[in-house]
């Protein structure tokens, strides 16, 4: 801990300077960058529909495609 403070007391004015410049700068970045509220930066949700009822139906089609695929290529390869 007392190397810290020795590096503080042999800090230049102009090094204290920057080091506080800095320090502020990345405060004001920071503030910058909050996070969207979901509310102004939804625009891409516009145009879109909401899934149906039936989307079970696609999930079990999508499956017998998958099973049938691998039923043909381990069948073909006995």
């Amino acid at each position: 801990m007392a190397l810290f403070v020795r590096q503080d007391e042999n800090r230049s004015e102009l090094q204290q300077r920057l080091a506080t410049e800095l320090q502020e700068r990345a405060k004001l970045k920071a503030k910058e960058a909050e996070l969207p509220d979901g509310v102004e930066d939804s625009e891409f949700i516009k145009g879109t529909k909401q899934t149906t009822s039936l989307a079970w139906v696609w999930i079990l089609i999508t499956l017998a495609i998958v099973g049938v695929v691998i039923y043909l290529i381990v069948t073909s390869s006995n």
